[in-house]
């Protein structure tokens, strides 16, 4: 991590001549600007810069969209500022004399934040756990799958019959994790001189597939970290002529990539944490239940942040290792939301979330239904045993964005959270990516349909 003087330092001395300055987009991807050490000093320190606000309506080929309040043709696509958060500055230790520094997004002419910035929306719920006397604590674990072909041959080939980077089942598999190791220690490595602590990185259950975990921090700084980490790892494998995708699911015939994220309740300070109590006989104390309440009350209304695009929801298939049931249990991975740790690790696993997740938007919704549960005081009902894959009788998670588009539209739970405009962006942003499914034309019907029917 860099401090300003520090930086100037570097900048002195050419050890940094560019700085990124970026903030994420409704994808989770980093936008932004590279500028020259010396002008970010001089000038963006002081003033930010600009960036147009289409970059907060478009999809994930940078089309503009329609439909948006915030954001069209009718008000000419102006500018917004953006502002740097200066504890978010770091060394990028993958690319050579490269800082970064993640912005908030400005409205250009009253300088008040932009309330539909991922960031932003993020912030609000933060905000709203902290006059509660709460600080969220997250972490979240990225599962990706790594194939020996480049982006661009990947590209190719139209991104079918890739070779993935091992032949075998590898979950916590030692010898084909060393097989990989030149590129997964690099990315271990590089996160960690970037100020991304890692704590491991494991096999999992597919081909090439594999997971990085971060040590957990407040819910900002976690989808900070995030953030910098899923780009950084696209660019570390890029360099290294490989590609590996965040696709909640690639392949039906392969294991999806999941974004498990933990949350739990600590005290405003941050200084103690509150979900664990002896004398309950799950363990909960009192806000937690509640918050797991909320969770179990509000994730299916809520799941279109958790799983954003048609390809999302391929991954909720049983027996998968991805959920299909909103139910709750104590280390049981067929439920929706798992409880894990002991004592102060005491905490909750949402397996909802896919790798393909904006986290800003991922934590939002987790902290927003947690909220929901301990304002209204919810309970989660009892603990969840046996293969929750077969139960009768729960809430289920959907199965296609359609359905996820119509819980988020008639979510009260988003509508009190979000408020109006944000839970207007945020529906219109689903629906266009169906929209967009619908104009164009699957490989899959063209196999199914063009001699046979």
């Amino acid at each position: 991590m860099l401090d300003v003087g520090e930086l100037e330092r570097l900048v002195g001395t050419g050890d940094v001549d560019t700085v990124l300055v970026v903030f994420p987009d409704l994808q989770g991807r980093l936008m932004g600007k590279r500028v020259t050490g010396h002008f970010f000093l001089d000038h963006v320190l002081r003033d930010g810069v600009e960036a147009c606000d289409y970059l907060l309506a478009v999809d994930v080929e940078m089309e503009p969209l329609p439909g948006y309040r915030f954001a069209n043709w009718d008000e000419g696509y102006g500018d917004v500022q953006l502002r740097p958060d200066l504890s978010t500055m770091r060394r990028v230790p993958w690319l050579e004399a490269t800082a970064l520094v993640l912005c908030d997004v400005l409205d250009h002419a009253s300088g008040e934040p932009v309330e539909v910035a991922p960031r932003r929306i993020l912030q609000r719920q933060l905000e709203r756990a902290h006059a509660l006397g709460y600080t969220v604590m997250c972490g979240t674990e990225l599962e990706f799958h790594l194939f020996r072909e480049s982006y661009e041959e990947a590209a190719a080939k139209g991104y079918a019959e890739l070779t993935p980077h091992s032949d075998v089942n590898e979950d916590y598999h030692i010898l084909q994790t060393t097989k990989d190791e030149y590129l997964i220690r690099r990315i271990r490595n590089a996160m960690d001189g970037a100020g991304v602590p890692v704590e491991f990185s494991k096999g999992e259950a597919g081909r090439g597939q594999h997971e990085i975990n971060l040590r957990y921090a407040d819910a900002l700084e976690m989808a900070d970290r995030h953030t910098i980490y899923k780009n950084g790892a696209k660019e570390i494998a890029a360099l290294a002529g490989r590609s590996i995708t965040f696709m909640a699911k690639y392949s039906m015939a392969e294991a999806g990539n999941s974004c498990h994220v933990h949350s739990s309740l600590w005290s405003a300070d941050a200084a103690s944490p509150l979900d664990w109590d002896d004398a309950d006989p799950d363990h909960l104390s009192a806000p937690f239940r509640h918050y797991l309440g909320g969770l179990v009350a509000a994730s299916r209304e809520l799941s279109y942040l958790f799983a954003p695009y048609v390809n999302s929801y391929k991954r909720f298939q049983a027996g998968s290792w991805a959920p299909t049931a909103i139910v709750w249990g104590a280390d049981n991975r067929t439920c929706g939301l798992r409880l894990v740790g002991h004592g102060p690790s005491f905490r909750v696993e949402s397996r909802v979330p896919g790798a393909d997740c904006n986290p800003y938007l991922a934590l939002a919704a987790t902290i927003a239904a947690g909220l929901h549960g301990i304002e209204h005081q919810l309970d989660p009902g009892p603990a969840f045993r046996g293969n929750a894959y077969e139960a009768d009788g729960v809430t289920r998670v959907p199965t296609t964005i359609v359905e996820a588009i119509d819980e988020l539209e008639r979510s009260e739970v988003a509508a009190k959270a979000f408020g109006d405009d944000v839970h207007f962006h945020l529906l219109n942003t689903a629906r266009q990516e169906w929209a967009r499914f619908n104009q164009v034309v699957t490989d899959w019907e063209r196999r199914r349909n063009f001699e046979l029917i």
